[in-house]
């Protein structure tokens, strides 16, 4: 279906191009009234037909995606020198030709190489940490060839080094095909096995556990053990029935257990089996029941569980190997209800721990040996992002980490185990020049409606004025408990560098701020996180970091659900909204069982076949809220192959807001005919699309060179 969809589009593009520059009117869809009842509400929805991917209608919504693309790109003609000042901007504070860090698993180091000119990383090893004459595992760039699009999922080595899994998605559907290479003869595998989500080596290299997802719901849902080198059907070793739960497979970093842990959004349950008895039978360690989420880990004979039971921000149990059930556990870390255990990985004789505390991350190393103080990673600045970095090794003497604020370039860090210091190893070098000096950084917080104090990272030109001219572009998510950590970005720098603030509000429904933050946003209180949003910015506002008609929001995904609900909320409060795959349909996308994601998502948003929800879900939906009122200006933009989030979703909403809004604002809709959730796969492409989204944001506060 995806390649008679790329054909029609490429027939029909040229001319259409041609047309709009002329009329410079946006397409108008057609309307073909579907009528919903439920719950004693009579929906009726006019743009249904653009979801009919398998009727004759393909041709004609390709026709109509493509005159939206050809009215888009006539709209922003004018900024098309613009776009390519930005994106020579972006592409010069890129090191084009790099190494990254090698990272040891083995007898070998493994690292990725870019060329300048060159859109995709060559996966190499080698037997030295320099990296010196390195041998090629994957060249993507080669893999790639004739491919409008192509993702490696994963990439794991056998534990003796002879064997290499890796998965393949050529469509940016998210649907990936596993492939086994042999590394000694640089030959595949005859074995392609499809719709692989994770997977997982037994030690002796001879067993591959992988989960496989549902064709049709996309859900992870069964586990299998596959003999290498055979081609006898692989042996199904559970089937997880529950709609609510995914599934995934893992091992323990010393390689002594395999897990196999079921997950929805408020539950989880793992089960256990020896990595050197592959043969075996998983075994539970506790049952699935609702509220209660927990991981398991093994670690020097012992079974080690992060749990939230009677543990709001977590806590770390242990358990003995001979039965880790529930009834045996005791406290190893206890819970701090200021302090979210976000993680903990084990090493030969350390324990290190992820930790969240007020909306900043920490990274604990506590000796199990010497039993010594068990104290943070020192962080310089008081507003930054910190996270392990790969490290697969499990007797090793350091520790990786990264490290970054939003005026710090991307940083890698070893911690050695002994000294307790650490070192830089690799900096994010900008070819083109950057003085750190020159930008600030900080944290304000927001009073949202009910007063609760909402976090803003905020980074900004040194000395930069409030007096509520500055023009600013606004960032947010705020769902699954996702964080979304003050980073640095080179891309964002044309934005600062021309009198830009960026600014993240890290609102309820994110994690940043813990569980509660979490849980005070999903669900029956989904309202806080727009509200968050909204009041947010109009703080940012009244404390005169910005103004209203100087202001643009973005968001994606679920961030593209807040940026619909709060155009329809709070119109008046931006000028400009940039909504990337937004899940804005939300009603019909949760009423449908068999696309992608649904079942298990009910428990994030609420089940729309239950009055209760429905009820609660349809005040925020916002497909379903637009209504005659002026809109801000709008830049939506989707992906014909997403899996995650429908590109009708977005396409409804844009032809529904231009019928309804009362004012002459410009709603563009922007298709990506050649990838999925992500966008596109090439680093340049990628960099081209964050050129035109920032130059439409510029453009939008008057900035247009």
């Amino acid at each position: 279906m995806i390649r008679i969809l790329l054909a029609i589009s490429v027939i029909i593009s040229a001319s259409l191009i041609a047309v709009a520059q002329e009329s410079m009117k946006p397409p108008v869809a057609k309307k073909e009234p579907k009528v919903l009842k439920i719950h004693g509400y009579t929906i009726t929805d006019n743009y249904a037909w653009l979801r009919d991917r398998e009727t004759p209608k393909k041709p004609e919504i390709v026709k109509y995606l493509e005159e939206e693309n050809a009215y888009t790109e006539a709209h922003m003609g004018k900024q098309k020198e613009f776009v390519d000042t930005l994106y020579k901007e972006m592409l010069g504070r890129i090191k084009q030709t790099d190494l990254s860090v090698p990272y040891k698993l083995g007898d070998h180091w493994y690292l990725t190489k870019t060329e300048e000119g060159k859109q995709y990383p060559t996966y190499l090893r080698s037997k030295s940490k320099d990296g010196a004459n390195a041998e090629i595992l994957l060249d993507q760039n080669e893999m790639a060839k004739g491919l409008k699009f192509l993702s490696i999922g994963s990439f794991e080595p056998s534990d003796d080094g002879n064997l290499l899994i890796f998965s393949t998605d050529s469509t940016g559907y998210r649907q990936y095909t596993m492939q086994i290479k042999d590394l000694r003869t640089g030959k595949l595998l005859p074995e392609k096995i499809e719709r692989v989500t994770s997977q997982e080596w037994s030690n002796d290299g001879k067993y591959i556990f992988y989960v496989q997802e549902d064709a049709v719901s996309k859900r992870s849902d069964k586990l299998f053990r596959h003999t290498v080198g055979s081609t006898e059907p692989d042996q199904l070793i559970f089937h997880e029935k529950d709609v609510l739960f995914g599934l995934g497979i893992g091992r323990s970093r010393d390689r002594k257990m395999l897990f196999m842990s079921s997950y929805a959004k408020t539950m989880r349950e793992s089960s256990y089996l020896a990595a050197d008895n592959p043969l075996g039978e998983f075994k539970l360690i506790s049952p699935r029941r609702e509220g209660h989420e927990y991981s398991a880990d093994f670690d020097n004979g012992e079974f080690y569980i992060t749990t939230n039971k009677d543990a709001e921000n977590f806590r770390v149990m242990r358990a003995a190997a001979n039965d880790p059930s529930e009834k045996n556990w005791s406290e190893f870390i206890p819970h701090n209800p200021a302090i979210k255990i976000e993680d903990i990985n084990f090493f030969k004789d350390y324990a290190v721990v992820s930790e969240l505390e007020n909306g900043l991350e920490y990274i604990r190393v506590m000796d199990r040996k010497t039993r010594r103080a068990h104290s943070r990673i020192e962080t310089p600045e008081s507003v930054y992002t910190m996270s392990l970095a790969q490290n697969p090794e499990y007797d090793a003497p350091v520790i990786r980490y990264n490290y970054a604020s939003m005026i710090t370039p991307n940083s890698t860090y070893e911690f050695d185990f002994k000294t307790r210091k650490s070192d830089l190893i690799k900096q994010q070098e900008i070819p083109s020049g950057y003085d750190k000096s020159q930008y600030e950084t900080t944290r304000v917080w927001a009073t949202a409606r009910d007063g609760v104090k909402v976090p803003v990272s905020i980074v900004m030109k040194k000395g930069t004025k409030l007096d509520g001219k500055s023009p600013m572009l606004l960032y947010a998510y705020g769902s699954y408990g996702a964080s979304m950590t003050p980073s640095f970005s080179t891309a964002r720098l044309s934005l600062v560098d021309r009198g830009m603030i960026y600014a993240i509000a890290h609102i309820r429904g994110g994690g940043e701020l813990g569980e509660k933050w979490r849980m005070e946003g999903r669900m029956f209180k989904k309202l806080n996180t727009f509200h968050d949003f909204i009041d947010s910015a109009k703080w940012l506002v009244t404390n005169k970091y910005t103004s209203s008609d100087r202001l643009v929001v973005q968001g994606g995904s679920a961030g593209g659900l807040l940026m619909g609900a709060v155009a329809n909320m709070s119109p008046d409060t931006f000028h400009a909204v940039i909504a990337q795959v937004p899940f804005v349909d939300v009603m019909n996308t949760m009423l449908d069982e068999t696309l992608p994601l649904t079942t298990d998502e009910w428990i994030e948003w609420g089940n729309p076949n239950e009055k209760a929800a429905w009820d609660y879900m349809v005040q925020y939906s916002p497909y379903d809220n637009v209504k005659a009122q002026n809109y801000p200006n709008m830049l939506i933009e989707i992906s014909l192959n997403d899996s995650q989030v429908p590109y009708w979703e977005g396409a409804k909403l844009a032809a529904k807001i231009r019928e309804m809004k009362s004012d002459d604002n410009i709603i563009l809709l922007k298709t990506n005919m050649g990838a999925g959730h992500g966008g596109s796969s090439g680093r340049y492409d990628r960099l081209k699309e964050i050129a035109f989204d920032y130059a439409y944001a510029l453009s939008q506060v008057g900035i247009a060179k």
